[in-house]
């Protein structure tokens, strides 16, 4: 069952792609939080990650903040794709 945080990444990230069916997010928990492990189409990882960054440090940041409000830590990480051409 998805959490929150895991349901409100995804939906923020289908808004942003072109290929909003391949847009998946694993929950992971360790010792220092919650990690939200994001994989999207190689297509629409400019999108995410916007010019210089911005887009996928303003996620962080919204994604941080409702991690605050129920006071946990967690943290996004955006995977890249194995396979450059």
């Amino acid at each position: 069952m998805a959490s929150e945080d895991q349901k409100f990444l995804e939906g923020l990230l289908k808004l942003l792609v072109n290929n909003p069916k391949k847009v998946k997010v694993k929950r992971v928990v360790d010792e220092r939080g919650v990690v939200l492990e994001v994989d999207v189409d190689p297509e629409d990882l400019g999108s995410i990650i916007g010019k210089e960054g911005r887009n996928i440090t303003s996620i962080r940041h919204l994604v941080r903040m409702l991690g605050m409000r129920n006071k946990s830590f967690i943290s996004v990480k955006l995977n890249q794709p194995d396979d450059k051409k």
